[in-house]
């Protein structure tokens, strides 16, 4: 005799919360990967730390500079697989299709937590670099924060704005 009974499957609320734990990561990996090209590179305003921030600086202060942006590079990379990795294990789970808004909500929210956590930590606590050393360097680095609260501010809005996830059927299943 077999019974039927229903499986488990994801919820869409765990998909949901699957999702959105994916969007952080993609943002807070995303946001450093910005930080890292706009601010180390392109703009070279600072460094992860600033060993050659300083008229003296040698060749190999340089060097640790670059040396210590990499490293910055690869957690920023990193977050972002993960990132990736846990919106691909979400979405192969099935459930009910998302809206739209809570994914880039959660990265928008990621990308804020990042703006936030490496702001107060580096720019105000352990003053390994500023935004913009110099004159002004306190505006700067409060504009950061204020951007990483507007982030997740926003971010969060995104997702409370979207509509609830719909309940997936339950699927059957014979033993």
């Amino acid at each position: 005799m077999s019974t039927a009974r229903p499986i488990e499957n994801a919820t869409p609320m765990r998909t949901s919360r699957a999702v959105k734990t994916a969007g952080v990561l993609l943002g807070m990996g995303a946001g450093g990967l910005i930080d890292g090209i706009l601010f180390h590179q392109l703009l070279q305003w600072h460094h992860l730390i600033c060993f050659s921030c300083h008229p003296g600086a040698t060749i190999e202060d340089v060097r640790r500079n670059i040396f210590a942006d990499g490293l910055f590079s690869v957690v920023a990379f990193s977050l972002t697989v993960a990132g990736v990795s846990k919106l691909w294990s979400a979405l192969r789970v099935g459930g009910a299709p998302l809206p739209g808004r809570i994914l880039p909500g959660a990265a928008a929210v990621g990308w804020g937590v990042f703006n936030l956590v490496e702001g107060v930590i580096d720019h105000h606590l352990l003053q390994i670099h500023h935004v913009r050393p110099g004159p002004g360097q306190l505006g700067w680095d409060l504009a950061f924060l204020v951007s990483g609260a507007l982030l997740v501010l926003g971010g969060l809005r995104l997702m409370r704005e979207a509509p609830p996830p719909a309940a997936a059927p339950a699927r059957l299943s014979a033993r």
